[in-house]
């Protein structure tokens, strides 16, 4: 099973002809949407549509934005057992969206600053498991699970978005660190590493913490390192519509296939399609693709190469 410990919103959508500059009002291009989202949620949705059997643990409200997330992972296949309720209100994202399909995006915590590392027990942080976490809940208590999760033999993978400062030893309790281009240079910087380009900051990133790092680069696919070996992985070439939640489904996607017991670099292959593949809809979940439509675009896409 995949363990997803992380957070919960509801997502207001809202497709603009262009990003407001400070004081500036933009009224939308077309009617606002309404939609279950949140880091964890999106990639708990990703992972389920991909194969996997998924569990949900974190908390929302006592409130209709708190039900209908719950009501939305129950209906999309995702074990809810694990979410708890908060006194404050469940999470709310605002997201305008340009006519490019890039994305601006304002984020109210809300119930997720509460989620607690006490609600995933350790029959759920095994080594049967994949746990797969972010830092949209309180990080302090991502790192719990992550500590408890890698001694109970679990493989961990940890999307560290939104960029956050990492003590160094954390490292040790992650087999998968997964960022941006922009998330991957301030980690790089924050551990003292220097540089800018993403197959260097990948591969000194995965000796550093001996683990694998994958640094995601929208459009251009994305580049990983292990040990010595680096690789690069195209995307699908896609006409976007919207962008946000992309990086969302590349994380469950690429669970979903260490789930299946694909090779690391096979998962990483399907989630780069699977993420190409999200961008055709609007809003973080509604484009998640499902199992079949990945695998059938990842046969276009050719495989990872070694760059060294």
């Amino acid at each position: 099973m995949i363990v997803v410990f992380g957070s919960m919103n509801v997502d207001l959508v809202m497709p603009v002809t262009h990003f407001p500059k400070p004081g500036e009002t933009v009224l939308c291009a077309a009617d606002y949407l309404s939609r279950a989202g949140g880091k964890g949620s999106n990639q708990a949705v990703a992972a389920v549509r991909a194969g996997g059997k998924v569990a949900m643990v974190g908390k929302v409200g006592d409130d209709s934005f708190g039900r209908r997330s719950i009501n939305n992972l129950k209906t999309q296949g995702v074990w809810t057992a694990g979410i708890g309720i908060s006194e404050r209100p469940t999470g709310c994202a605002t997201i305008a969206v340009d006519s490019k399909g890039g994305n601006f995006i304002m984020v109210a915590p809300g119930a997720n600053l509460d989620v607690t590392e006490d609600q995933a027990p350790d029959e759920i942080l095994s080594k049967r498991h994949i746990v797969l976490t972010q830092l949209e809940v309180t990080p302090a208590e991502t790192f719990k699970v992550l500590r408890r999760a890698r001694a109970n033999g679990a493989i961990t993978i940890l999307n560290a978005s939104p960029a956050h400062q990492l003590p160094k030893e954390l490292l040790q309790f992650v087999d998968y660190l997964i960022v941006n281009e922009i998330e991957g240079l301030q980690l790089a910087h924050g551990l003292g590493i220097v540089g800018s380009d993403p197959r260097q900051l990948a591969g000194d990133i995965a000796k550093l913490g001996d683990l694998t790092c994958i640094i995601t680069l929208e459009a251009r696919g994305c580049v990983a390192a292990r040990g010595d070996s680096v690789y690069t992985q195209q995307a699908l070439p896609v006409e976007a519509v919207d962008s946000t939640g992309a990086g969302d489904a590349f994380c469950g996607i690429f669970a979903a296939g260490l789930l299946k017991g694909l090779p690391w670099l096979e998962s990483m292959h399907r989630a780069s399609a699977g993420a190409s593949l999200s961008c055709l809809g609007l809003g973080a979940q509604a484009g998640m693709p499902f199992s079949e439509d990945i695998d059938a675009a990842a046969v276009n896409l050719a495989p990872a190469a070694l760059l060294s």
